[in-house]
């Protein structure tokens, strides 16, 4: 890491150790400031500009030096280690995170995986899965293996245990969103799971080193399982939880939600069945149901291209779309759908219908152009 290098990522580390900043806060401040050491080197006066800062929040940003001295502790621990990092307006970060107004404005990550690749799923549950729930997750990630899918979940026992392990076992990449730092693994006895996912997939959080496994670090974890992916798979889960809590976020983030029914008389199934009753998921009972709502279907998109109609009669989902490809020339499927508020399946079938009709051509990369 060269010295500049360094530097700015020191200061993008301070930044997220400023209390009572958050997320949201924070990118405010590098949008006016024009970086996250600017933010520390502005003037009270200009702080105060900025705003929803008020006179205790730019006070703290003056007063807080220490914050600089962890996060050069903090250099060194993930240099040594081989840790990367990715702020929010780098590049690297990942594409669908980008969209979600509340994502970390930094991320540590360990391993062998690409956070855009084409297809995404998040899969979640309850941590006292049944027989029946470890069963429905094998044969729904085996179902979805053709695709080649990166599979998200948060290294808790139970569904997210079993999530990781059918990934590796299916030859899937998989990755793990901790709510801690890197430099431990909760639970512990999840510690050879994932020194695999390490070399078929990786870990992933938003908390430095010595962040202990605390119960409100949970919730912020959800987000990010959410937000990483195209869809998210609820298998199992009770009437409160973690899992309806990413299922929720995932609604928000206008990404699809999916959720396993069970028993009426079975508590683990109870979440479950409420999503679907309050069309806050679509029912899946097999890997097909997921393929088809999200337009993977591989037969439908074999289909060959033909030249483009005039005079197309469009549905509204399809105009959003022509009228902001318009607008941008290229667009990526995550952008169309923060752009529309179309939520992905939709966009998916818009956009898939748009091809049959010869109007929109697909790129590498999830990339659509009008043709």
């Amino acid at each position: 890491m060269s010295s500049s290098d360094s530097n700015e990522l020191l200061y993008q580390i301070a930044l997220t150790l400023l209390p009572g900043i958050g997320d949201v806060n924070a990118r405010k401040l590098v949008a006016y400031t024009g970086s996250p050491e600017a933010v520390f080197r502005e003037k009270k006066a200009s702080l105060l500009k900025i705003p929803g800062m008020g006179q205790i929040t730019a006070e703290l940003i003056q007063s807080n030096r220490t914050v600089v001295d962890r996060a050069a502790r903090e250099i060194e621990f993930i240099s040594k280690y081989g840790i990367r990092t990715s702020f929010f307006t780098e590049k690297s970060y990942p594409e669908r995170l980008k969209h979600c107004t509340d994502s970390p404005v930094l991320i540590y990550y360990l391993g062998n995986m690409e956070f855009n690749s084409p297809n995404v799923i998040s899969v979640v549950g309850t941590r006292r899965a049944s027989e029946y729930g470890k069963d429905i997750c094998r044969k729904l990630i085996a179902g979805l293996k053709e695709l080649g899918v990166l599979v998200i979940s948060g290294l808790a026992y139970g569904i997210d245990t079993c999530a990781h392990k059918s990934a590796l076992d299916e030859g899937l990449k998989t990755v793990g969103v901790l709510a801690h730092g890197l430099d431990r693994i909760y639970p512990p006895l999840n510690f050879n799971l994932s020194q695999r996912m390490l070399e078929q997939g990786g870990l992933v959080t938003e908390f430095m080193s010595e962040t202990n496994p605390d119960r409100e670090n949970f919730p912020k974890r959800n987000r990010i399982i959410a937000g990483l992916a195209d869809a998210t798979i609820v298998i199992e889960a009770g009437a409160r939880g973690g899992a309806l809590i990413t299922a929720d976020i995932a609604n928000s983030y206008n990404r699809d939600v999916f959720a396993v029914p069970g028993r009426l008389s079975d508590p683990m199934s109870e979440g479950c069945n409420h999503l679907i009753k309050t069309n806050r998921a679509a029912l899946v009972q097999s890997a097909a149901d997921i393929l088809y709502i999200m337009g993977w279907d591989k037969k439908a998109l074999k289909k060959e291209p033909v030249q483009r109609k005039l005079f197309v009669q469009l549905q509204p989902d399809e105009e959003a779309v022509v009228k902001l490809l318009e607008e941008t020339g290229e667009c990526s499927m995550d952008k169309i759908c923060f752009s529309t508020g179309i939520q992905n399946s939709k966009v998916a079938a818009a956009l898939l219908n748009l091809e049959f009709e010869g109007i929109v051509k697909s790129l590498p990369g999830k990339i659509y152009r009008l043709s």
